[in-house]
């Protein structure tokens, strides 16, 4: 994710969540030695999707992802997470994590398909709308670098 990238993460940031990230969080990010953030591109060039890692101490956390209405359900959000893995595994993080709304089931039976595993609930952790949050993490390997 650069820059110019911007204007497409927002036009999804914002179609996708009832309470979007401003366009200053993403570009904090973007200069953050940390913060792994990362779009995927259409055949058009357009940006389809986007992520936003963190990793520190060993650890990393997915902190944002979304992809396109009109481009979900085509492998786009596994790629992104895919990415994520990868980059945490080049980083030397040994565990990715992430929270994902208790409603989001689709997004659930994504992260379960790709080994990540419940740890817990956080409590009215979505304060927009006091829902509770799925804690999830999956291991990362040397082999998930490539």
């Amino acid at each position: 994710m650069e820059s110019p990238d911007l204007d497409g993460v927002m036009a999804i940031e914002e179609s996708s969540f009832l309470t979007p990230w401003s366009r200053g969080m993403f570009a904090e990010d973007l200069g953050r030695d940390f913060s792994a953030p990362v779009v995927a591109v259409g055949e058009g060039g357009e940006i389809v999707g986007y992520a936003v890692c963190w990793t520190a101490a060993g650890e990393s956390h997915l902190l944002n992802i979304a992809v396109h209405p009109a481009r979900r359900r085509r492998g786009i959000g596994r790629a992104l997470v895919r990415e994520c893995i990868a980059r945490g595994a080049r980083a030397g993080s040994s565990l990715l994590h992430l929270e994902v709304r208790v409603g989001n089931e689709e997004a659930q039976r994504l992260y379960g398909s790709m080994g990540f595993r419940f740890l817990g609930i956080r409590k009215r952790y979505y304060t927009d709308t006091g829902e509770d949050a799925v804690l999830l993490a999956r291991e990362i390997r040397e082999s998930d670098a490539h």
